[in-house]
């Protein structure tokens, strides 16, 4: 079967072969057998599959749809064809000669020109809708806000926009606005500039839908960060001439706030001490670089010389299997669970009994709970006060009091003359704004050099020395 379609391909390849269609030639009737090929892979669809149908077929509507604007199986006859009745009669010659007064000649002038009918829209078929021009933003909330009021429209329910609008007052704008009093009236009442507040020119509802309304201010703001003064008074023993018992006072604080740095001075040393006997010498040193590279070939020996147990160690991790319960014991646990039970709810019971005679006891007991909670409260309340006076934790930075500014006895001026300047009014500003907390606790920057600074000897120089 094969061999004699082979013959027919060869002899329909053959010059001298003649077809029944003088139109077709041996070469189409070759070319125009199909290819087999696997349908089964998706790259195969468009490359072999004939199409060409479907193609004219919509390049078929596609002209209906922009000469006709539809397709003409849709149409109605009156819109598809229309009665010929023949032309219709003829206007005189000497009519159309005489031109009307008033009316331009219409001729080859009144035509449209070629290019604008070339760039004239021929076709009928209507532009594509634009969805972003008609789309609104919040449109489905906008829908449901409207639904939602129609809802409380129908039960009789007023929105509360509304309700602002109808409990707003109303303005009599009939009333005339009071005339002002001439500047030149020397009997005029004085005004003062800064002692009359100033009015509220409007409603309040208005004032606040304008942004007209001052904010309420929060009274937290009001409140000061802390209770210290501004500036605090030292004590008097810081006086250019003191008394003595002051002097000594401030003497006495003063090594009170000494004594307490070196006690902490002297805590981190200790917590920083060590051992002097356990410091690396050369031996210990040497020993840590030779441990693990020596064979320790003592250990090997002990090892096999050590007596071998034969079967007399007990398996680790065995599974001990329980004696299974009988049912009498099963029966006995359970009545033993049962008197259980009862026996703590008689118990219950009882102290339940026990504890009406001692409601006297229990009325004491309550009644000191509330004094030790009282107590608690003012040594609460006490320690909150004490709080407002001393520094809190705004930054990083923990605050550092200032040092303190005394004189020793031999160091007092008999004088203000002699008296020598100490201390630094701005540092000791910077240090009271960080102790009534109006500002967090910092340090001085420590300016770090990038570039080392390089000294070069000029020539005028060298030639000096």
């Amino acid at each position: 079967m094969a061999a004699a379609r082979r013959l027919k391909r060869v002899a329909i390849s053959q010059p001298g072969f003649l077809t029944l269609n003088p139109k077709v030639t041996p070469t189409d009737l070759v070319s125009s057998r199909r290819k087999r090929v696997n349908k089964n892979k998706k790259k195969n669809w468009n490359k072999y599959s004939d199409v060409q149908d479907v193609e004219e077929f919509l390049e078929d509507v596609r002209h209906q749809e922009r000469t006709t604007g539809g397709l003409l199986s849709e149409k109605s006859d009156d819109s598809l064809f229309f009665l010929d009745v023949g032309q219709p009669k003829k206007v005189e010659e000497k009519e159309a000669a005489e031109p009307v007064k008033g009316k331009k000649r219409k001729g080859k002038s009144s035509r449209p020109l070629r290019i604008d009918l070339i760039l004239q829209h021929d076709s009928l078929v209507a532009p594509p809708k634009d969805v972003l021009a008609f789309q609104k933003p919040n449109a489905k909330k906008l829908r449901r806000t409207a639904e939602r009021a129609e809802k409380l429209a129908a039960k009789g329910v007023v929105p509360r926009s509304k309700k602002r609008l109808l409990n707003r007052t109303v303005v009599d704008r009939t009333s005339k606005k009071t005339e002002t009093e001439a500047n030149n009236n020397p009997e005029r009442d004085f005004y003062d500039i800064w002692g009359q507040e100033t009015k509220d020119l409007g409603e309040p509802w208005y004032l606040q839908q304008t942004r007209k309304k001052l904010v309420k201010r929060p009274e937290k703001l009001n409140e000061k960060p802390s209770v210290l003064p501004a500036v605090e008074v030292i004590a008097p023993g810081g006086s250019y001439n003191p008394d003595f018992f002051s002097h000594q006072e401030l003497l006495r604080e003063a090594h009170e706030v000494e004594v307490k740095k070196k006690k902490v001075e002297d805590k981190i040393e200790r917590r920083l001490a060590y051992n002097k006997e356990d410091t690396a010498t050369e031996e210990t040193i040497l020993r840590e670089q030779v441990e693990g590279l020596v064979e320790e070939s003592e250990e090997e020996e002990e090892k096999e010389d050590a007596p071998k147990e034969d079967g007399e160690e007990v398996a680790v991790g065995a599974i001990a299997v329980a004696d299974k319960k009988t049912e009498r014991q099963r029966k006995r646990e359970k009545a033993e669970k049962i008197k259980e039970q009862q026996r703590l709810t008689e118990r219950r019971q009882t102290e339940q009994q026990q504890q009406l005679f001692q409601l006297r006891s229990i009325k004491t007991s309550i009644k000191q709970q509330e004094e030790k909670t009282q107590i608690r409260q003012k040594r609460r309340k006490a320690k909150e006060e004490a709080q407002k006076a001393q520094p809190r934790r705004l930054g990083k930075l923990k605050f550092q009091p200032q040092d303190m500014e005394v004189q020793l006895s031999d160091e007092l001026a008999g004088s203000l003359r002699q008296l020598k300047p100490e201390g630094s009014v701005l540092m000791d500003r910077f240090k009271s704004l960080q102790k009534r907390n109006l500002i967090e606790p910092r340090e001085r920057a420590k300016f770090k050099r990038r570039l080392k600074v390089k000294y070069v000897e000029k020539r005028a120089f060298k030639e000096i020395s």
